[in-house]
């Protein structure tokens, strides 16, 4: 393949993918900083030919998989994803003949679902987490699982447990950052998601200076940050190795989002929200000392999240009105965002655990599961009863008639649930609660379920 740097000429787009010789840009932050003396470098990934960090595991481990001989001509691709693997994986699909179908959440922004559509993928789309979940009984990772087992025209390459993944970035990215400073990078920071970045970038700066800090950074629990995980949902990847790592630190949404909006509009960086976090944990730890040079990975840009930004900014970023008026939203939309934060608070949820010991006690709540039947056969808590969530308003003369009942609703992460919560409050049931996580995290904790019949 003929590749020239110097003058950007290449026989196919896959010669613009990263390397020591064509790295992606380090650009020197200076308004955002609250430093005097330690320099921060932003490491653009979206310069990578697809948009996106993923773009480098995506190439790394379809080329190892070519080169076992796991992925031949006509084998097609399945890889559960976020978005930006699936993306990068798409592209690259494209231009070496190999198409991809990819089971993914419907949390992810519609944006990125779209755009993988547009890119010829078949997306599976899932009552599944923002970060998919392994061994979650409809979850991203275990239908693409299934996929590959039962029909050998697919192969899995799991971003989540290939030692391509970090590969990736041991191969390139750390060479890149380690060559573009001069050597002189003394802290590494990156988000926390399949963990193949920091941990292939990680090992291979510290292996160059056992000096480098390494840190990362991860999202609080029921984030809205899509490509990352928080430090609960770390432990469903095979490659967060902490012990590689100098510290971890969490970021909130509302730190990352208003980073992510200062960064586009005072340092003219276009970064997306993932960036935002990293950043804020580079700020968090990160002391102001002469000769500290810090890169933070910004994995892709804003134009992703478009509709996380109006969810997050109202205020300047209206979501459009059906009636088609433009005078941003109403105080419906906002009373109703608010009603389900609300939602959080230890009264009117239940912790997984929790609610395994109520069900052994004499007065057990009544289960309300709200998957569709297909996902409640497939696997149940013990005695609930299913009535699936589009059901509801038609079946509830199927709920007992004493508004005191202690009532627990379910669903597969524990978002859709919280919205039969509210119905049932507005109809007078004052004991309801939505499980946290679902049975998504009902399995991760190994707790018992059924089958039907």
């Amino acid at each position: 393949m003929n590749k020239d740097h110097t003058l950007r000429v290449y026989d196919s787009i896959l010669g613009l993918l990263s390397d020591s010789d064509n790295p992606t840009p380090l650009v020197r932050l200076n308004r955002v900083v609250p430093f005097k003396h330690t320099v921060v470098y932003a490491k653009l990934e979206w310069y990578n030919p697809f948009g996106a960090v993923k773009d480098r595991v995506a190439s790394n481990m379809i080329r190892d998989a070519e080169e076992s001989g796991k992925l031949t001509p006509g084998k097609k691709l399945v890889e559960p994803t976020s978005g930006n693997t699936g993306l990068g994986l798409a592209m690259i699909g494209n231009a070496k003949g190999y198409s991809l179908q990819s089971p993914l959440s419907i949390a992810i922004p519609l944006e990125k679902r779209t755009v993988l559509r547009f890119f010829g993928t078949d997306v599976v789309e899932l009552d599944d987490t923002l970060c998919p979940a392994p061994g979650a009984p409809e979850g991203a990772i275990a239908r693409a699982m299934e996929t590959a087992e039962n029909d050998p025209d697919y192969v899995m390459l799991n971003q989540y447990e290939n030692e391509e993944n970090p590969g990736a970035h041991y191969k390139t990215t750390g060479p890149e950052i380690w060559k573009q400073t001069g050597g002189g990078v003394t802290h590494f920071v990156a988000g926390l998601g399949t963990c193949g970045t920091i941990t292939g970038t990680g090992r291979f700066l510290k292996e160059q200076s056992g000096g480098v800090n390494v840190i990362g950074v991860h999202p609080e629990d029921g984030h809205d940050i899509p490509g990352v995980r928080s430090l609960r949902q770390l432990a469903q990847t095979k490659l967060y190795r902490p012990d590689e790592y100098d510290r971890t630190v969490e970021v909130v949404d509302k730190e990352a989002y208003d980073l992510c909006l200062r960064l586009n509009r005072e340092e003219s960086i276009i970064a997306g929200p993932s960036s935002g976090m990293a950043l804020a944990g580079a700020f968090k730890t990160i002391p102001d000392e002469p000769g500290n040079v810090v890169v933070v990975i910004f994995p892709d840009n804003i134009f992703k999240y478009a509709s996380s930004m109006q969810r997050h900014f109202p205020d300047i970023c209206p979501a459009d009105k059906k009636d088609g008026s433009s005078d941003g939203p109403g105080k419906n939309d906002i009373y109703v965002d608010r009603l389900m934060e609300n939602l959080k608070n230890k009264y009117d949820s239940v912790r997984v655990t929790k609610l395994h010991d109520e069900l052994k006690d004499g007065d057990r709540p009544l289960i309300v599961d709200v998957r569709t039947a297909e996902m409640f056969t497939d696997i149940y808590i013990e005695g609930s009863i299913n009535i699936p969530m589009d059901d509801l308003q038609d079946r509830l003369s199927e709920l007992p008639e004493d508004r005191e009942t202690n009532i627990v609703m379910v669903c597969g992460i524990g978002k859709f649930s919280k919205n039969t919560v509210l119905l049932l409050k507005s109809m007078g049931y004052r004991n309801v609660r939505s499980a946290k996580g679902g049975i998504n995290e009902w399995v991760r904790k190994k707790l018992p379920t059924t089958k039907a019949k």
